[in-house]
């Protein structure tokens, strides 16, 4: 199976229905549910055939397809964090008052890589203050950390000797790794939120796999937290043509023979010759929406807040400005 970059498991299995034209995939379940003005999809991959089938870990894997300009209305604003961290306590397997690590990958110098550093900078620390100031804890508050580590680029140190070194000397119940994807359709960039309980490998999407974050490498659970914010160029080429063969498609339905030929065009064969015609030099371009900054600003902020609401049992929706600075 051709597969082409993503970081998203719904679009894996969407990939894997395309190619073996058959509505279920071995070892894959997927649930789909509409909760205040989102989708939400669980794919669950339950054993070896579906991580064969679908290229991911054996675990879960939920999507949230969020509206358009979110952050312009503050009552779909709030039902999306609301959404959020639902979803995130659901998959937090600690009790109320175990301590937390939340991770933010990336490089915080380039903004389509930033969402992880932007994302902990909102992050509600609570850790110090359970040793320096434990009476003026509130109810229904846990100890929570927060570190942006960069990436190897810039501190010469793999980002999970960094991330293990700090789960050794804290010592948390759990680490949330917050972190910028890649996605395989345009469509999804921007508006899509995918949780794991499987954890991460920083670049995956893009082909540049580091050393992941997991369970098995650090010793605790790991939740993966990230949002779509690049394609790579071949993937824009081809939703490019998968338009313009849709909509000649609408227009030629009474030529039966043009339209038949247009139907069977098999578009995974399409983004090959694509990826093969494109030539060295831009094999690994990828792209980003010019207005990856404000992208970047909304998203960080909706997924501060859940994971602050999803942690502390304290916090509500309404308390959010009380925190923030």
């Amino acid at each position: 199976m051709n597969r082409k970059r993503t970081d998203l498991a719904v679009e894996a299995h969407e990939l894997c229905r395309q190619t073996q034209k058959d509505s279920h995939v071995q070892g894959v379940n997927v649930e789909t549910e509409s909760l205040k003005e989102t989708k939400v999809t669980r794919v669950h991959v339950q054993n070896e055939d579906g991580e064969r089938s679908i290229g991911k870990p054996k675990g879960s894997y939920i999507t949230i397809e969020i509206p358009t300009f979110v952050h312009k209305k503050q009552e779909t604003f709030e039902n999306t964090i609301t959404v959020l961290a639902d979803e995130i306590r659901r998959l937090i397997p600690i009790s109320e008052n175990d301590g937390v690590l939340v991770v933010g990958l990336g490089n915080w110098q380039i903004t389509a890589d930033s969402l992880g550093p932007k994302v902990v900078s909102s992050i509600l620390v609570t850790r110090h203050m359970f040793e320096l100031l434990p009476e003026e804890i509130e109810e229904g508050v846990r100890p929570v950390c927060a570190i942006s580590p960069g990436v190897l680029g810039l501190t010469g140190i793999e980002t999970s000797e960094i991330i293990k070194g700090v789960v050794q000397r804290v010592k948390p119940a759990l680490v949330i790794a917050v972190d910028s994807l890649a996605a395989r359709r345009l469509g999804r960039v921007s508006t899509t939120i995918q949780l794991a309980d499987t954890g991460i490998t920083p670049g995956a999407g893009i082909g540049n796999k580091r050393q992941g974050l997991t369970q098995e490498q650090l010793g605790v659970p790991v939740i993966a937290l990230g949002v779509p914010t690049v394609v790579d160029a071949a993937t824009m080429a081809n939703d490019t043509i998968d338009l313009i063969i849709d909509h000649l498609m609408e227009q030629t339905k009474n030529d039966a023979k043009f339209y038949e030929m247009l139907k069977n065009i098999n578009r995974e064969e399409k983004y090959a010759l694509i990826k093969e015609v494109q030539g060295v030099e831009l094999v690994d371009l990828v792209v980003t929406p010019k207005e990856v900054d404000d992208i970047i600003e909304d998203v960080s902020e909706i997924i501060a807040n859940a994971i602050n609401i999803a942690l502390h049992k304290g916090i509500t929706i309404q308390d959010l400005n009380k925190y923030s600075d």
